[in-house]
């Protein structure tokens, strides 16, 4: 009986380290894991800027925004430097000889009305001379429409849809992901704990609680539609604005040079809340921007491509001899019109 209790003791202290490392090991493994979720870096977070005053912001001055596109500056120029001057022109113009009527051809100065009812020679030149001057507003015209509608190929497409009375914008071709925009109260008008307009986020009825985010110095083209009724996307220092109607796909697209923070809203009557419906777009180093698509889940266009094609070039044997080709399957011939029919 002593041999028996002898060899069952010596048995429990042989098993005694086994079982602390069972217990102990949920414990390690849990460290394990800690550690692991330290070392992988987290997703970036983006601080986005605070708008510039006077740069894509109205801020009460008269006129037109600050173009940060090459067609704005084009439209601006065109606006500015030729049909205003234009309109001064044709204004002092008819202004000057409104006076010179009014003092050649008054009473005390001409006492015998004349009776001339025709002159050749003026009518021409009041025939041609309207002429020439739309021509000539014309052709530049023209020129900036087909700017406008002609687009380079595009390196960002972002679908924006508008909606009773808010915004919504789509990434396609970087994982599909879509962002809701809405309009930020101001801390009166919010409950205790909710988010509010500050200053950096925009002015009053400008200010979103989420932002479009296109890279700068990058074509980017704008699908635009509606959910419902009739909106209007427009962000004047871009110089743009295209109407967003149900059930119809309008495009446009922009190029921005300048980093910074854009503010438009709907131009369209759309409802009780039209006013309330702003757009908010942030202009972004290429990098900032991938990361930004990293931490919103989404990835740079063409991305998923070449993950794609890397594990097929891993698969690939190391040797030089080239892998049998297998034989290729043709697919079954089937009638592609009786199978849509069913």
């Amino acid at each position: 009986m002593k041999l028996m209790r002898w060899a069952i003791a010596l048995a429990a202290v042989g098993l005694t380290p086994a079982a602390g490392w069972a217990t102990a090991q949920p414990a390690t493994v849990a460290a394990a894991t800690e550690n692991a979720a330290a070392a992988t870096p987290a997703a970036p977070q983006i601080e986005f800027s605070a708008p510039t005053p006077g740069i894509g912001i109205p801020d009460g001055r008269k006129g037109i925004q600050e173009q940060v596109t090459e067609v704005g500056r084009g439209a601006a120029s065109f606006h500015n430097d030729w049909l205003l001057l234009l309109c001064i022109v044709i204004s002092a113009f008819v202004l000057a000889l409104l006076g010179y009527t009014m003092l050649r051809y008054r009473r005390g100065a001409s006492p015998v009305p004349s009776r001339t009812s025709h002159n050749t020679a003026i009518e021409v030149i009041w025939t041609i001379v309207p002429v020439i001057i739309l021509v000539a507003i014309a052709i530049p015209s023209i020129r900036l429409i087909r700017a406008q509608y002609t687009p380079p190929p595009a390196d960002l497409t972002v679908k924006v849809t508008g909606n009773q009375w808010y915004w919504t914008y789509q990434y396609p071709d970087n994982g599909g992901f879509e962002i809701v925009s809405n309009l930020l109260k101001e801390q009166a008008d919010v409950k205790p704990g909710e988010r509010y307009r500050t200053d950096k986020d925009g002015p009053p009825l400008l200010a979103v609680d989420e932002r479009i985010v296109i890279p700068a110095n990058k074509v980017v083209k704008f699908i635009v539609t509606s959910a419902d009724v009739i909106h209007s996307f427009a962000v004047p220092a871009f110089w743009t604005k295209i109407d967003a109607n149900p059930g119809r796909l309008n495009e446009t697209w922009v190029k921005v040079d300048r980093p910074g923070v854009y503010f438009g809203q709907c131009s369209e009557l759309c409802g009780a809340r039209h006013g309330y419906m702003p757009i908010a777009i942030e202009v972004v180093p290429e990098a900032t921007f991938n990361a930004w698509l990293a931490a919103k889940g989404g990835s740079p266009k063409g991305a998923k491509l070449v993950a794609a094609a890397a594990p097929a070039a891993a698969a690939a044997p190391a040797s030089g001899t080239p892998a049998e080709a297998e034989p290729a399957v043709e697919p079954p011939v089937t009638n592609q019109a009786a199978t849509a029919q069913n």
